[in-house]
């Protein structure tokens, strides 16, 4: 069965900050690519990050390229989100997602197979 589990999420003030877990099971992790999307109340489902199988070649969103940091570490099965300078605008659930080695662009929400539950960021003073 697979599963990607989510943790890390919470309450933190403008300016901190948080990391982001996703362990993964059920299939081979580092056969898969792995990114992480967030969706605020009322929005549509965004891109945030991406990280090839290898961990060599990451992807970023603009809105968080120079504060987040995508990685991994196959033999753990885990990825993560580390976040800093957090601002109210990154506030949403912060989902992690597994997509095959065929992926095209990374950033569309189509090109993944697996879905985490998701984990609530909220940053406010």
């Amino acid at each position: 069965q697979v599963q990607l589990v989510e943790s890390g999420g919470g309450l933190v003030q403008p300016g901190g900050s948080l990391r982001l877990s996703c362990a993964a099971s059920g299939f081979t992790f580092s056969n898969y690519n792995m990114g992480w999307f967030r969706q605020a109340p009322g929005k549509e489902r965004e891109f945030v990050a991406a990280i090839r199988w290898s961990g060599g070649i990451t992807y970023y969103a603009d809105s968080v390229r120079g504060r987040f940091t995508i990685s991994r570490i196959n033999a753990k099965s885990t990825v993560y989100l580390q976040m800093n300078s957090l601002k109210p605008e990154d506030t949403a659930v912060y989902y992690c997602a597994a997509g095959g080695l065929s992926m095209q662009y990374y950033t569309q929400p189509i090109e993944y197979i697996y879905w985490g539950q998701g984990t609530q960021v909220t940053v406010s003073s």
